[in-house]
């Protein structure tokens, strides 16, 4: 029996490997096969200037700025509400059946395709409340898209937060929100912070949402205020991609672009585990 047992966990572990080494190679060949195609189109130029020559040349100063007003807005938008929303239900609802429903909502919420949020995005805030094509309302869009991420992670980091801190935080005397603010939000703080950078990588690549409600196809100039359209960076590798009139000469620009977007979330994520890792030593 015990020979069985020993053999058929070998199994397993071999199956898990095999697996385990198939997505490091299928990742490792994408990630090899983007930079090569892309890597002759970076230089200083294609990080600084604007596109030119009906975008077969240039740079893409304007969607790298793009794309950080619509992180910028969404995180603006999400992680405020996203958070109080996790408090409430983990540190302050009662009534179990009304949470089991606004969870239930949250994870209904987190599997909507991101196109279905463009659709939303554009009934509510570019023709209802006639915010038009602009950073505006993508950063809404984008923030609601971001809000069962941020919910979520920050639920399961606040219950990772022993009872008995706040045990002993209310023995002292300290109300049930000076326990919250100083005590669990403190200790939760490197799982919540997971959560939003896992929630902006996931603004920084959707071309759907603001496919709708923000992005141009080509925009001249910098954003002048909060109701102007942009340039992204997913948007425009769809644009060189599949609506450009240059589609086989601009292929190494797609493939740049491409590379400075994957380089844009691994900026995001590597931060966010250095700060993770600095408040878990401190906490």
């Amino acid at each position: 029996m015990k020979r069985k047992a020993d053999i058929i966990e070998l199994i397993a572990f071999a199956l898990i490997k095999v697996f385990s080494f198939t997505i490091i190679f299928f990742l490792i060949f994408m990630l090899g096969y983007i930079i090569k195609s892309g890597f002759s189109a970076l230089s200083v130029d294609f990080f600084t200037k604007m596109p030119e020559n009906q975008m077969r040349g240039g740079g893409i100063m304007p969607a790298i700025v793009g794309t950080f007003f619509l992180m910028l807005g969404s995180a603006i938008v999400s992680i405020p509400i996203g958070i109080i929303t996790a408090v409430y239900l983990n540190e302050y609802a009662k009534n179990p059946r009304v949470v089991k429903i606004i969870r239930l909502g949250i994870n209904n919420l987190a599997g909507v395709p991101s196109v279905v949020f463009g659709l939303f995005g554009l009934s509510l805030f570019v023709i209802f409340l006639d915010f038009g094509t602009s950073i505006l309302a993508g950063s809404l869009t984008l923030g609601v898209l971001s809000l069962p991420i941020i919910i979520r992670s920050t639920e399961e980091a606040l219950l990772t937060v022993p009872p008995t801190y706040r045990e002993a935080s209310l023995s002292l005397g300290a109300t049930r929100w000076q326990t919250i603010y100083r005590i669990v939000l403190p200790n939760a703080l490197p799982g919540i912070l997971t959560g939003v950078m896992l929630s902006l990588g996931r603004s920084a690549g959707e071309t759907a949402p603001i496919m709708f409600t923000a992005a141009a196809f080509f925009a001249p100039d910098l954003p002048k205020s909060v109701y102007s359209e942009v340039m992204s960076l997913p948007y425009h590798i769809y644009v060189l991609a599949t609506a450009g009139l240059h589609i086989q000469e601009t292929r190494h620009l797609q493939y740049g672009t491409a590379i400075v977007l994957i380089l844009l979330v691994l900026l995001l994520n590597t931060t966010g585990l250095i700060l993770r890792y600095r408040l878990r030593r401190k906490f």
